[in-house]
């Protein structure tokens, strides 16, 4: 796994506990810090033994920079977290965010014509316009902090024939309570002043990017008023059995994999 700071991430927990599972041995999955600048010159110097790279931030557009191919989803959105070694050695780029995210969600109710918010407008904010794409949501409406921070997923939202509404952070509660689905992809504490002022809709679906600390003030507010949550750790899982079955070509060990993390949480929230 490539990614600067990565000392706590979690997905060596899952993947090598997918591998024991599986019985894969002789299978291993280690973290090594890598900023994006750093990152063509790594991956040119892995040897044939390297099976596939996870790569999280900041290195996820160069990533897809470095590879010889990618999936449509991740020329799309424009990033990659999912590097795998093709047998003539070439590499190939997948973002397995957004199968993640379609899982997660498509797990939690969500349907075709739901109308979705989105809280902040960076490479998670990607992710959830392509998911939305996916399970054919009816528009997208961006909450994000800077108006230029959404004048550049633009772009994407074409790419993925999105109707992308932008909207003022001022606004950001009224846009949360006219959702169906609202996603929270902003760092630790910046949405933690919309839990007194929103009002959930009836039916919706809240998704927060973050798992530490958990639960976060909105995610509290969506339970309290009876409202479907699922968090960051739920798509930590999702996408990482896309990565594994990408790198080992065998069916992920779901349960084994989702106890791994529910451990390593001291209980988990899955």
């Amino acid at each position: 796994m490539l990614g600067k700071p990565i000392a706590h991430s979690l997905s060596p927990v899952i993947h090598n506990a997918g591998y024991v599972a599986a019985g894969l041995t002789g299978w291993s999955y280690t973290r090594i810090e890598c900023a994006a600048a750093e990152l063509p010159d790594l991956v040119a110097g892995l040897g044939p033994e390297w099976a596939g790279l996870s790569v999280t931030m900041p290195g996820k557009e160069a990533a897809l920079a470095v590879a010889d191919t990618a999936s449509p989803v991740a020329l799309a959105v424009g990033a990659a977290n999912t590097l795998v070694r093709r047998p003539d050695g070439s590499w190939y780029a997948d973002n397995t965010d957004v199968a993640g995210m379609v899982r997660v969600l498509t797990d939690a109710g969500v349907g075709a014509g739901a109308a979705v918010t989105v809280l902040g407008a960076g490479g998670t904010a990607r992710a959830a316009l392509a998911a939305a794409a996916r399970l054919a949501c009816s528009s997208v409406t961006v909450v994000a902090r800077r108006a230029a921070a959404v004048d550049e997923l633009r772009p994407v939202a074409d790419a993925l024939g999105v109707a992308l509404i932008p909207a003022d952070w001022a606004a950001a509660h009224q846009h949360l309570a006219a959702a169906d689905v609202a996603v929270s992809t902003v760092p630790k504490g910046v949405a933690d002043p919309l839990a007194d002022a929103v009002t959930w809709r009836p039916g919706a679906v809240f998704f927060d990017a973050l798992y530490d600390p958990w639960p976060t003030p909105l995610a509290a507010s969506a339970v309290a008023a009876g409202r479907r949550v699922v968090s960051g750790l739920d798509l930590l899982l999702a996408q990482a059995v896309g990565q594994f079955e990408q790198f080992t070509g065998v069916a992920a060990p779901v349960t084994a994999m989702r106890e791994a993390v529910r451990q390593a949480t001291r209980g988990g929230f899955l």
